[in-house]
């Protein structure tokens, strides 16, 4: 193969009429060879070293080499862990550019660039001159240049206006397998795929539950970890990331990258947008006794965070062993142009990130001017898209909630553990459920950030499902086989009375009820919310709440009918056509006013229908309230109407009085979480108030229009 100087841009494989031009960073290197295999991959055919070094870019123009080439390098230079130099030729490194990995990674010491055998805590300052090339997927050159941009999702259902569109969706969090892989009316080779999820009937599901987005859990390519495969496991939910242009190989069914495309083009005619959860903090290569995989053996010093003291050693931010330099202008353009070839080319809609304060780390520490930030918000295309940010890190300073940039939504856990602890019963809840339920704007209004930086979530990937939320008292991940050392400790759940699975009636009717609480607290609060999948039926993961090793039906979606998940499916879905129906559940702005017969308003009652007062506010085992919300009319702007929430968390039923309102009409309740065998009791009070009787632990909504 013959091999000229080509160009130095675009990074990566860039393809033309004639051949493909390779291009390739590295400041330390001092020889980088790019290696071309046979269509099997297995093959080393040639090593053709890259001519020219231009700004710290090896480049070269490989006449003849097309869309089925085979690619990866070997790069050369100082093996010197101690300065943090881990250069070694015999491994072969996978291009940081790659749009698609072809073949296995398997496990093996050569893998290393240490002589990985003994175990020794020394073992990274040794040299192996194992070849790796067998045991390492390769690089597929991809031509996009015939792809025309994906319509986008039907403005009549996405406004363009990002705050508003932001402020009206509704977020469903699914794995690519763990969604289809027991779906019974699919193939079997579009089980846990990319086409499996734009499978008509799949995505018929979502419509008719209602969502307006899914966000996927990690689908760019992934490896799993070594101590994983040593017990039998996998790194099922994905966030050990090592190719960030590269769709996860084994989502693809017949090995073509642009099925991808074609999920997120029907996902966007059903009015559905895509959010992709990405993992831009770390890499699969670990820390310093981990594999040299791409990032280690082509610029070390330059790709990762290390110890200025002492560079042998990672900064560990991330607690997955290394850290990513985004401080470097190479690493930082890496992950810009990866985020715009996923718009531009695959066409999601936005982000979430992993683990996002990593990012905005600086020499000083977190910055919400960081250039990561400052990059993103000038950015003519990534500016437009969705951005949510996981405002936390294992770093010093790494809880961040509320201080990310003004176009960043974050996912808000003080959401989380709040409406938790208050539906379990924890004393002294009232003010901090008031301030979640009113989109945080404690956290967020500060820097004048609307409600919809709010995420609000009750349960995610990490953690409980919510049925396992109201089953168990303690985790129970034996199955991980980390002797249920691993995962969250404290998860504010409750199991009512027995540990896990149980036949009790009545234990089962109070679960069921505090999933009903629990799912209309979230569809009811301002911001916007989010939607473990499964929860909409059920789902149990048997107390596991760090399924991440675990690929298989602990994990996976069940998608067996029962009573009980159609009738909290119906329930779910109701509760999404409320929150369309009524705008006032999404206001693009805070809303402060008292409530009148002109401009929104909020207000919050005690159970006998006064409004709530600093003692009553104080009254630490008082767990029950009140709150009626207002907004206009959709299609007439001279009148309002009105929705009221009741809330009893007590032990035992209790009367609540409904708040009178000068300018509407009587409260009608349009839904409640009552047991289907539990009677409504309705009387006229003294005054002729309506007093309803709720049941323990349920709530009730109700709806009015302003007079006029």
């Amino acid at each position: 193969m013959e091999i000229t100087e080509g160009q130095a841009y675009p990074l990566g494989a860039t393809i033309d009429d004639e051949g493909v031009n390779f291009a390739l960073f590295s400041a330390h290197g001092t020889e980088v060879i790019l290696c071309l295999f046979d269509e099997t991959g297995q093959q080393e055919l040639f090593q053709l070293p890259l001519p020219m070094k231009t700004q710290d870019i090896w480049h070269g123009y490989v006449k003849g080499a097309n869309s089925k080439t085979l690619y990866a390098y070997r790069v050369d230079g100082p093996y010197q862990p101690l300065s943090g130099h881990r250069f070694n030729r015999h491994k072969l490194l996978l291009d940081p550019y790659a749009k698609q990995l072809v073949g296995q990674r398997i496990e093996d010491a050569s893998l290393y660039g240490h002589q990985h055998d003994g175990g020794n805590e020394e073992d990274d300052l040794s040299f192996d001159t194992r070849d790796s090339a067998p045991f390492m997927p390769k690089c597929k050159v991809i031509d996009h240049r015939h792809l025309s941009p994906i319509p986008s999702v039907n403005k009549e259902k996405a406004p363009s206006n990002q705050a508003r569109r932001l402020s009206q969706s509704i977020m469903y969090e699914l794995h690519v397998k763990g969604f289809t892989q027991q779906h019974p009316h699919l193939d079997a080779s579009l089980k846990g795929t990319f086409l499996g999820l734009c499978d008509p009937q799949v995505i018929q599901y979502l419509v008719d539950l209602g969502v307006t987005c899914v966000e996927l859990m990690p689908v760019q390519s992934f490896f799993n970890e070594a101590f994983l495969e040593d017990k039998g496991l996998t790194n099922y939910w994905g966030y050990n990331s090592i190719g960030f242009l590269s769709p996860h190989h084994q989502y693809l069914v017949n090995g073509d990258v642009f099925e991808f495309r074609k999920m997120v083009t029907k996902l966007h005619e059903a009015g559905i947008e895509v959010i992709l959860d990405v993992v831009y903090n770390h890499s699969a290569e670990g820390n310093r006794m981990g594999p040299s995989y791409s990032f280690k053996g082509i610029d070390n010093v330059s790709y990762y965070r290390l110890v200025a003291s002492d560079p042998r050693y990672y900064i560990n931010d991330t607690g997955c062993g290394n850290t990513l330099n985004l401080a470097h202008p190479r690493v930082l353009q890496l992950v810009m142009d990866s985020l715009r070839y996923w718009v531009e080319i695959m066409g999601v809609d936005g982000f979430r990130f992993d683990l996002a304060a990593t990012l905005g780390r600086e020499l000083h520490g977190f910055d919400a001017n960081a250039g990561f930030f400052t990059a993103i918000a000038q950015d003519p295309v990534l500016c437009q898209v969705t951005l949510i940010a996981e405002p936390w890190d294992l770093g010093p300073g790494g809880y961040q909630l509320g201080h990310f940039p003004l176009a960043w939504s974050e996912w808000n856990d003080r959401y989380r553990d709040t409406m938790r602890r208050f539906w379990r019963g924890d004393a002294g809840m009232l003010p901090e459920f008031a301030r979640r339920f009113h989109g945080s704007s404690d956290l967020f209004e500060h820097s004048h950030k609307p409600p919809a930086s709010s995420i609000n979530f009750i349960t995610c990937h990490d953690g409980f499902t919510l049925w396992d939320l109201v089953s168990y008292n303690h985790k129970h991940n034996e199955a991980n086989q980390e002797d249920n050392r691993d995962g969250r400790q404290e998860n504010f759940s409750h199991n009512y009375g027995e540990e896990g699975e149980t036949s009790d009636k009545a234990i089962l009717q109070v679960r069921s009820r505090l999933c009903r609480n629990y799912l209309t607290s979230l569809f009811l609060s301002q911001g916007v919310p989010l939607l473990l999948c499964g929860d909409e039926i059920g789902r149990t993961q048997l107390g596991n709440n760090n399924s991440y090793c675990q690929d298989n039906p602990l994990s996976w979606r069940d998608w067996t009918n029962t009573p009980y998940s159609d009738a909290m499916f119906i329930f779910t879905q109701k509760l999404i056509q409320i929150r369309k129906r009524f705008p006032l559940l999404c206001h693009v702005e805070y809303v402060h006013n008292s409530i009148n017969d002109t401009t929104p308003g909020l207000d919050w009652y005690c159970r006998q229908g006064l409004k709530m007062t600093k003692p009553l506010w104080g009254e630490t085992q008082t767990r029950t309230l009140a709150v009626v919300i207002s907004g206009k009319l959709e299609g007439n702007e001279s009148h309002q109407q009105a929705l009221l929430l009741l809330l009893n968390n007590d032990c035992q039923s209790l009367p609540f009085t409904l708040p009178k309102l000068a300018h509407f009409q009587s409260w009608r309740c349009i839904l409640h979480t009552h047991d289907s065998d539990y009677k409504v009791i309705d009387a006229k009070g003294e005054f002729n108030e309506q007093v309803y009787s709720l049941q323990e632990h349920s709530l009730m909504l109700f709806h009015a229009y302003s007079i006029g």
